[in-house]
């Protein structure tokens, strides 16, 4: 309870954040976007240039949501009983979700054109970008369900 009478949300820390929305969502989100790095990765980058960003992309979300997800296990963000601090804590996770979210549909869809103008039949690569597009949109959708959780829980504090 803060000192005006309103009950203030808890953020989670530990293994509780498998437990909690939105939290759950990191280690989905870090494999799906793990196979989307790997099956790009498996098509040795061609063509360069929009496959290239996809793969910028999706490492720079791995890694980034992996920190993300190590401050909630460590429980860096309680470091100090302060409505402020969990308030800052959940404005960037709303921030850093949004991003991600944007940035994955801005690489989705360019993966999904160049695949489509890729349409050889069965071959091994066409099948490879068929699969990074498919785990491309799902992660993109786990990032805005993530958003969405992020930003209701930033209601309550």
């Amino acid at each position: 309870m803060a000192s005006d009478g309103r009950h203030l949300g808890h953020l989670p820390s530990g293994l509780t954040i498998c437990c909690s929305i939105p939290d759950m969502l990191f280690l989905p989100e870090l494999v799906f976007g793990g196979l989307v790095w790997i099956l790009v990765a498996c098509t040795y980058i061609v063509p360069y240039n929009p496959q290239a960003y996809v793969m910028a992309v999706s490492v720079f979300c791995f890694v980034c949501t992996f920190l993300w997800m190590m401050v909630f296990m460590c429980g860096s963000h309680n470091n100090r009983n302060s409505w402020a601090t969990a308030v800052i804590t959940c404005s960037y996770d709303v921030f850093y979700h949004f991003l991600a979210s944007v940035l994955y549909l801005s690489a989705s869809v360019p993966l999904a054109m160049v695949t489509l103008a890729f349409n050889s039949s069965l071959t091994l690569i066409y099948q490879l970008n068929i699969s990074a597009v498919v785990f491309s949109y799902l992660t993109t959708l786990l990032y805005v369900i993530h958003t969405i959780f992020s930003a209701i829980r930033w209601k309550t504090f």
